[in-house]
């Protein structure tokens, strides 16, 4: 007698498979300049969610506590106490 040896092939996608493929936007979060880097007033320090980084001398706080220098000059991230901050301090001008 003859044997036949059938396979049979799905013919509709599985189910929930057009449920995936999503994925949220990257927020770009973290450190936008580094330590010992020049920096003008309005530049934008350190993305963040809730207060990782602290604002230190010449740098302000956005409401979404995104870090920002007030002023020209040179940012120093630092360690006070507990806490880490970033400041901004002027450099003097060669004239």
């Amino acid at each position: 007698m003859m044997r036949m040896n059938l396979q049979f092939f799905a013919h509709k996608k599985g189910v929930g498979s057009t449920r995936n493929g999503r994925d949220s936007e990257s927020k770009r979060l973290g450190p936008k300049r580094a330590d010992g880097q020049f920096v003008v007033a309005g530049n934008i320090l350190v993305r963040q969610r809730g207060t990782h980084f602290h604002p230190g001398t010449n740098v302000g706080i956005g409401k979404d506590d995104t870090l920002f220098a007030m002023a020209d000059g040179v940012v120093r991230f630092e360690k006070k106490r507990d806490r880490r901050t970033v400041s901004v301090y002027p450099t003097a001008v060669n004239e």
